[in-house]
Formats: C-alpha cells, structure tokens, sequence
C-alpha cells in the first residue's frame, strides 16, 4: 500500500502551531506529522526523536511519497529531515520546502489527498506559499 504524508519540521514549536492551526482549518489528518527541534537539541536528537516516534519512516518504498514543510531552507531540522529521508529511504520520493506557512501546509495537504503526483503537489505548494505572503 502506498503511503503518502507530510513532515513539518521547525525549531522551537512553529511546526507544531501550524499542525494545530491546520487541524482546526481541516480536520484531524492521520498522515500529517509535526517535529519542532528543542532549545539546545541536537540535530541528531531531533531525527532520533522524530525516528522514535515515526518508526515508519524507515522501510519506505519507492512507492511512498513525503513532502516536507521546513521553517528555514538550509537550517538544521529540514536538512536533517531531509539527511534522514534520503538514507533510510533511499528510493522513496519526497519534495522538501523552506519557508513553512499554514497556506503551504493547506495546499500540500489538498495536493496529497487528490492524489497528485509531486510535481504537482510542489507546484501547488510553492504557488499557494509565495502568494499568500503580500503586504495587507
């Protein structure tokens, strides 16, 4: 069975508010899971920990598809993240953004529960997150 999901990942507890706010917009999500890297953690903690709680993330098949929201692009938790993914799996897919918003996190959620192909779900991600920032 194909498994399809979302990792948003931050320091301190960003990831973590938007996985809340997200959940408020859309309901619960079974496969939307969120990791804030702790004040004074290390990186190979945060994935130790990330690994503890998400033991499916080993064993992905190239069937599986992740996407990954990040709080910063080159920062600790999205490379490790990333790190991570790419050696326990190295044939699964996953797309990976910095930059996290909530409109980032709704369009990705949409994009997996249609089924979209990556592409399409990283279209769809970087166009719903660059415009939803604007001056009000």
């Amino acid at each position: 069975m194909m498994q399809r999901f979302m990792l948003l990942v931050s320091h301190a507890k960003l990831a973590e508010g938007v996985a809340s706010a997200l959940e408020m917009l859309m309901g619960p999500r079974d496969n939307v899971f969120a990791f804030g890297m702790e004040p004074g953690e290390s990186p190979e903690a945060f994935v130790g920990r990330m690994l503890q709680h998400l033991p499916g993330l080993t064993g992905l098949t190239k069937r599986d598809a992740v996407v990954v929201l990040g709080d910063i692009a080159g920062g600790a938790p999205l490379t490790e993240t990333c790190a991570m993914l790419a050696r326990e799996n190295p044939e699964t897919q996953f797309v990976a953004f910095g930059g996290l918003n909530l409109p980032m996190a709704i369009s990705a959620t949409m994009a997996l529960a249609d089924g979209l192909d990556l592409d399409a779900v990283r279209d769809a991600v970087l166009a719903d997150g660059v415009d939803a920032v604007r001056q009000v």
